[in-house]
């Protein structure tokens, strides 16, 4: 018996210790740096609402939503977070990739300039430079912004420009014109005044989904409980911030240095206008819409092609939303 016990105990040694509270390894990897509109995310962590669902949350810095949709459709992390338009790109490159949550049901997509530069408005874009990540949404959309603003897609020179660089390029006129976030629109406000330009795309006619909620469709397929478990977790804390965002951008600001917490708050502003339309109020906080989601892939099948053609009903699904948890539009400040 001596021996035997000596034996189950060298087993017992050599096993791995596994908790009962270990959860599913899990990565969501960010469109950019996080900000303010990631925050309910660290929000959610710091809570233990992922823990609490069996989920071991990592959250990586993204490079752009190009990155990001490729990086989940490959395989490489089983979430993140992308401009809809780059995701429906990526998808039709063969990426397995699936929209489970809008984040940004109006585009925040922008052009800001300064008009002491010779620009005005998109007509002025031609022979001037504009500076953006190489990855950036608006890089890979602009042949649709071109035309719907009637100028020449090659009419305009790229410069790569940091996401963090883009007021200071702007500012040194290294670039004329700079593509942000509406989100981000109050920092420029404050630093150019009134000779501040801007246009959003939603001004000439083009209104795609923004960023989103992703996942690897073959992940979702072999985890359906978990990926509903992590939607509405993530949905849940979005309403939360919606309430109150205070806790939510400590959160943040606890776990990632650098950031100005007043411009942050300014930040969530604008993101609750961007995250509020007829579908998040009423069918569920986070709703993507059938009909417009037809538009979008429209819209990137018309102004950039699709290499391999899709049915567009399989590049989302609302089936992981709590239709109880909406969107609050009294709180957006109008």
């Amino acid at each position: 018996m001596k021996g035997l016990r000596i034996a189950m105990l060298a087993i017992g040694l050599s096993l791995p210790a596994v908790s009962s509270q270990a959860g599913e390894a899990v990565n969501l990897t960010l469109n950019w740096t996080p900000t303010a509109d990631h925050s309910p995310f660290y929000y959610a962590k710091a809570q233990g609402w992922y823990e609490k669902a069996g989920i071991d949350l990592t959250i990586e810095t993204g490079k752009g939503s190009g990155v990001s949709s490729l990086k989940v459709g490959s395989g490489g992390s089983p979430f993140g977070i992308a401009d809809l338009a780059t995701m429906l790109v990526a998808k039709s490159k063969g990426a397995d990739v699936v929209a489970l949550m809008s984040i940004y049901a109006n585009t925040g997509q922008t052009f800001y300039w300064l008009k002491s530069y010779g620009v005005n408005g998109a007509k002025d874009f031609p022979n001037h430079k504009i500076g953006n990540p190489p990855g950036d949404a608006s890089r890979v959309m602009w042949p649709a912004f071109a035309k719907a603003a009637g100028i020449a897609p090659d009419s305009v020179n790229f410069v790569n420009v940091g996401p963090t660089a883009k007021i200071a390029a702007l500012k040194s006129h290294t670039v004329d014109i700079i593509s942000d976030f509406y989100n981000e629109h109050d920092l420029k406000v404050i630093e150019f005044g009134a000779d501040l330009g801007y246009v959003n795309w939603k001004d000439i006619g083009l209104n795609p989904y923004g960023n989103s909620l992703i996942v690897n469709g073959a992940f979702m397929q072999k985890n359906p409980k978990l990926v509903e478990d992590f939607v509405r977790v993530s949905q849940k804390a979005f309403a939360a911030c919606v309430a109150d965002v205070a806790p939510c951008l400590k959160a943040l600001l606890d776990q990632v240095s650098g950031l100005d917490k007043e411009n942050q708050e300014r930040q969530w502003e604008r993101i609750k206008f961007l995250m509020t339309d007829e579908f998040t109020t009423t069918k569920g906080l986070g709703w993507i819409d059938g009909e417009r989601m037809k538009k979008d892939y429209e819209l990137v099948q018309t102004y950039l092609g699709m290499e391999k053609p899709f049915d567009v009903s399989t590049a989302f699904s609302t089936k992981m939303l709590d239709p109880a948890v909406k969107m609050d539009a009294s709180k957006v400040k109008k």
